[in-house]
């Protein structure tokens, strides 16, 4: 027998598959269906691919085959479905020899990378998350990389939805944190990432394409004509100026200049979210490739120019005037930079944060400036910031209300982004430290305003040396403790003990990232939650094994903690998608095992 008919099994008799109509073949790692209908033979996976119910218990009408559990119909002969919510069920070859029928026992296509990417493009324009599950496992099974899966979905969510959304953001935080993750966590990740671009870009009209001006203006115009376009709300004029930027050649660290000083024109925009989609669009093209500008960037231009700014929020103006202060302070801040007094080798970070922790916005300023004199450049007040956002999370008052959760994350995710950007931008343009010292002073103002959520403050465990020996020891089992914490609400202060007994005891931090990730994975997660954990791992890479990235990682599983646990719908239309994939069997009758 040659090796191509090793690959058939024998199903039966023609006459037989005649007179009973379907029979089933328990070929290779699946079940196959075998259908006789109108002188026509057909072999399609016996497990309907939206639950797995056995088709064979369905009904065949006019060349259409009917599941009897949800009523999915397919097509015979293609074995396409009529209702895309189930997915086309996958058929195989058959063939009549000698009066016999034989079936081909694996279902293949002949480029298996492309088959899957088509079907990835399918799920996201229809936003059916069984689909997309599938063919997320099937592009990872196939070898295809993952940043080319990125790649596909952040270009389809930039295309089909105008303007940058929370899909694009949450793509681009679960794909910054693959490295960390095992194998099952980066299909979750990568399917909660395209399935939440798919319903943001669902029902939305598509996003018009502008293209950049005639002329190649200088840098300093571009930069200008920027910031002008934002100020007036004029969104044609900006995208066309930061499109001819891109055109121009600019390198990333001046088109993030450019975009922080336009975006820093009002203080605190939309709650920080305006400038963390900017950063997030910046990171993805880090993750995408950066010949993707023209289309990634312009997205954000919409919110940028659409934003409120706090200057339009009472609390920034009243009792204290903070949008002055900030005026005020810029332009000596910024010129204490040009002084080019700094030092590489300045180290007062953790200083500084607590310092920007007070009560007195004016001598947050000064600390502000006393940390430039002494060396800081624009990153390093970048990081103080974001751990300070970071403590106020860690010490969050139990005694707050749960809305008020999201008034300290968004401090915190802004910081990040701001010391992002700062990092990205660097020193070499002595125009930046302008834009510089206004991100991070709003960051710190904002970072004041929130000062009531540690009134009183919540404890930091693991602080003095403190070891929590009644809590369990070793890795698997503080692991365990900490998912099953999460499985339980008002489990915050036990998740905080959990995060520092892990790191006190020295265990790998990198172990617990992924312990958090999980828990997150496997959640219906909000927005915040995603943006949470990916601020928190960059703000742990940037402090290391230290009491201040221990304390950063309690603030992520104090979060957390407090918006856990969920339905997790989203998981389990995963863990379908993955049994599928696998050739399991969902479907199974009362009492088998």
């Amino acid at each position: 027998m040659d090796a191509s008919s090793k690959e058939f099994a024998l199903a039966g008799s023609l006459e037989e598959l005649r007179i009973k109509g379907r029979l089933v073949v328990h070929g290779g790692h699946r079940p196959i269906l075998v259908i006789y209908d109108r002188g026509r033979v057909f072999a399609l996976d016996n497990r309907c691919p939206h639950m797995g119910f056995p088709l064979e218990r369905g009904s065949v009408e006019d060349g259409i085959l009917t599941c009897h559990w949800h009523h999915a119909r397919f097509d015979l002969e293609s074995g396409c479905t009529f209702d895309l919510w189930a997915d086309d069920v996958p058929i195989c070859p058959v063939e009549v020899r000698n009066g016999d029928v034989w079936v081909k026992t694996t279902f293949t296509h002949a480029d298996l990378a492309a088959h899957w990417h088509q079907r990835l493009a399918n799920g996201l324009a229809h936003d059916l998350g069984l689909v997309i599950a599938k063919a997320m496992h099937g592009q990872l099974a196939a070898g295809v990389p993952q940043a080319e899966i990125v790649r596909e979905v952040a270009l389809f969510g930039a295309q089909n939805r105008d303007g940058w959304g929370v899909g694009l953001t949450i793509l681009t935080a679960l794909a910054n944190i693959l490295p960390v993750l095992p194998e099952e966590e980066a299909y979750l990740a990568l399917f909660h990432g395209a399935r939440r671009v798919a319903a943001d870009c669902d029902g939305e009209a598509p996003r018009r394409e502008r293209a950049p001006l005639g002329s190649r203006p200088d840098p300093a115009a571009l930069k200008r004509w920027l910031r002008r376009w934002t100020k007036v709300r004029h969104r044609e004029a900006a995208e066309r100026t930061l499109l001819t930027a891109i055109a121009a050649g600019f390198s990333p660290a001046e088109l993030a200049d450019a975009l922080f000083a336009a975006e820093t024109e009002r203080a605190f925009a939309d709650t920080g979210h305006s400038l963390d989609f900017i950063n997030k669009a910046f990171e993805c093209l880090d993750l995408v490739g950066w010949q993707h500008a023209a289309a990634l960037l312009p997205t954000v231009v919409g919110q940028m120019v659409a934003a409120r700014g706090a200057e339009e929020s009472t609390a920034w103006r009243q009792p204290v005037d903070l949008v002055a202060l900030c005026e005020e302070s810029t332009s000596e801040l910024a010129d204490l930079f040009a002084a080019g007094r700094g030092s590489r080798d300045w180290s007062g970070h953790a200083a500084l944060a607590q310092e920007l922790l007070g009560d007195d916005p004016a001598r947050i300023v000064d600390a502000l400036k006393e940390a430039i004199r002494a060396g800081a450049a624009p990153a390093d007040l970048g990081q103080s910031l974001a751990y300070a956002a970071a403590l106020r999370v860690a010490r969050f008052g139990n005694a707050n209300e749960h809305a008020d959760w999201e008034t300290a994350h968004h401090v915190f995710t802004y910081a990040n982004a701001v010391h992002q950007m700062l990092t990205r931008i660097g020193t070499a343009n002595i125009d930046t430290h302008v834009t510089a010292v206004r991100g991070v002073l709003h960051g710190a103002m904002a970072l004041y305003l929130a000062r009531y959520l540690n009134v009183p403050p919540a404890r930091i465990p693991g602080d003095g040396g403190e070891q929590l020996d009644d809590l369990p020891a070793d890795l698997e089992t503080i692991g365990a403790a900490l998912l099953d914490a999460f499985d339980r609400q008002r489990q915050v202060d036990l998740a905080a003990n959990l995060v520092a007994r892990h790191l006190t005891l020295g265990h790998s931090p990198q172990a617990l990232i992924a312990t958090l990730a999980h828990a997150v994975l496997r959640e219906d997660a909000g927005f915040h939650a995603y943006q949470m954990l990916e601020a928190g791992v960059r703000q742990f890479g940037a402090w290391g094994d230290t009491d201040e990235g221990r304390h950063i990682l309690i603030a992520v599983a104090r979060y957390l903690a407090a918006h856990s646990p969920t339905e997790r719908a989203s998981l389990q239309t995963a863990d379908i998608a993955r049994r599928l994939m696998r050739g399991g069997e969902l479907h199974q009758e009362a009492g088998s095992s």
